[in-house]
C-alpha cells in the first residue's frame, strides 16, 4: 500500500493531553482501513515518556467512546482521555466554596 501506486490513504488527527493544561494534536496519514491503535502509534503519543498509557486510558473518536481496533475514516479525530483527578461535581462544589 504505497503512495506511489495510488493506494487509498486517509488523514486523521490524534489528540491527547500528557499533563494538565497541555494539549497536543498531530495529523497522521495512514493506509485505508487503519485502526485507532494504528493512528496512536503513528502520532508518537506512546513515546511521550509514559504520559500516555493506552492500556489504562480510554480512547474515542470525535468524543464518542471507541476501542483500539475501531476502523477510522478520513478526517476522524482520535482522542486519548486522561483519567479525571477529581469528580466534576466535587470540582464545582469546591469552586463554589472558594467564591463565597
Amino acid at each position: 500500500m504505497d503512495r506511489a501506486r495510488g493506494a487509498p490513504r486517509l488523514r486523521v488527527a490524534v489528540a491527547w493531553s500528557a499533563r494538565e493544561g497541555e494539549a497536543l494534536e498531530v495529523v497522521v496519514e495512514l493506509p485505508a482501513g487503519a485502526s485507532v491503535l494504528d493512528a496512536i502509534r503513528a502520532s508518537g503519543a506512546l513515546a511521550q515518556g509514559g504520559a500516555v498509557d493506552i492500556s489504562t486510558q480510554a480512547v474515542g473518536i470525535w468524543g464518542r467512546p471507541a476501542v483500539l481496533d475501531s476502523r477510522l475514516a478520513e478526517g476522524d479525530r482520535v482522542e486519548i482521555y486522561r483519567p479525571l483527578r477529581l469528580d466534576p461535581k466535587e470540582a464545582r462544589r469546591l469552586r463554589a466554596q472558594r467564591r463565597r
